[in-house]
């Protein structure tokens, strides 16, 4: 009775170590598809810790679409962290599309963090980038905003090493810019946009990129500020400033020395009333010592009177000039 017990135990674990490392399902549907995979590869899948749908499945529909693709290439891709089912099925499209397009390049392309199966797709359907508002100043000094739309197609052969759609952009709008900015008026780029689109053509924008651009439309183009209008403006404004900073500077110069001058006079007529008030210690001092008399005094101070009779008969004189005229009685 123990016996039996334990071939039971036996059995049941052979059985589930069998279906664990022999997918049973997925090995008949291997091989009712013609993809046939030996006991000992799924065995080896499991050891080398590869899930076997993640390879066969993808085997099985590169068969079924005439592809032949051999295991130990999935396995290895698989371990360098690529993505088997998307470059497998990368490869059933370009075959059915005509493209040339091995199963080496597609893993490489694929380990370099492109999507494979997408660049395959936009070989066959051509891809639309609209880009943003690009502003560019024509040479009369008005403002253009211009909206283009390029259609690229993925080239497969530059995919690995290419440059992506950031450096496409970038080079459309740099051309855009240049052709407006070289045109003499913006009413020239309004009346014929597809110069634009015809000079950045011309200047082959997708050497060294992953794509081939097709065609540039220019789907609207706006006009802007009036740059130029503005700019002049500006530095008028600009202009006008500094001759107030300058004027500024000269009314402040002459200010100062205005002040400069009425100090050095407030000066000088300290120093005449301080000569003044030294007149009469003088003539104090004169009479003490004898050099001056009595009448030497008086005939000072006449002539002082005169002197002031004479100023305000003279002051008095201009007054009445610049003063208005008496009405006659």
């Amino acid at each position: 009775m123990a016996a039996q017990l334990i071939l039971i135990v036996v059995i049941i674990v052979f059985f589930f170590l069998f279906s664990y490392f022999v997918p049973v399902r997925l090995w008949l549907a291997a091989m009712a598809s013609g993809a046939g995979v030996s006991l000992f590869s799924l065995i080896g899948m499991r050891i080398r810790r590869i899930p076997p749908k993640v390879v066969v499945e993808p085997r099985i529909s590169a068969i079924r679409a005439g592809l032949e693709i051999n295991i130990p290439e999935l396995e290895s891709h698989y371990l360098a962290r690529g993505d088997v089912a998307r470059v497998v099925m990368a490869l059933i499209s370009a075959d059915k599309a005509g493209i040339e397009l091995g199963f080496k390049r597609a893993s490489a392309i694929d380990l370099a963090g492109r999507d494979v199966l997408e660049a395959v797709k936009m070989s066959v359907n051509p891809k639309v980038i609209t880009t943003p508002v690009v502003a560019a100043v024509a040479k009369d000094g008005i403002q253009l905003k211009a909206i283009s739309r390029v259609t690229v197609r993925a080239n497969i052969d530059r995919l690995v090493g290419g440059a992506g759609e950031e450096t496409i952009l970038a080079r459309v709008g740099e051309g855009v810019v240049s052709t407006i900015g070289s045109a003499n008026t913006h009413k020239n780029v309004l009346e014929n946009p597809d110069t634009i689109s015809k000079t950045v053509l011309e200047k082959g924008l997708d050497s060294g990129t992953a794509f081939e651009i097709l065609s540039i439309d220019i789907a609207d183009v706006d006009v802007g500020e009036n740059i130029g209008a503005k700019l002049q403006t500006d530095q008028a404004e600009a202009d006008k400033r500094v001759a107030q900073a300058r004027a500024e500077g000269r009314r402040a110069m002459a200010v100062a020395a205005e002040q400069e001058m009425t100090a050095k006079a407030q000066e000088m007529r300290a120093k005449l009333i301080e000569a003044e008030a030294e007149v009469p210690l003088a003539m104090a001092d004169a009479f003490r010592q004898g050099n001056m008399g009595i009448m030497d005094y008086y005939r000072m101070r006449n002539v002082q009177a005169d002197t002031d009779m004479r100023e305000s008969i003279s002051d008095q004189t201009r007054d009445g000039e610049g003063g208005e005229a008496e009405p006659r009685t």
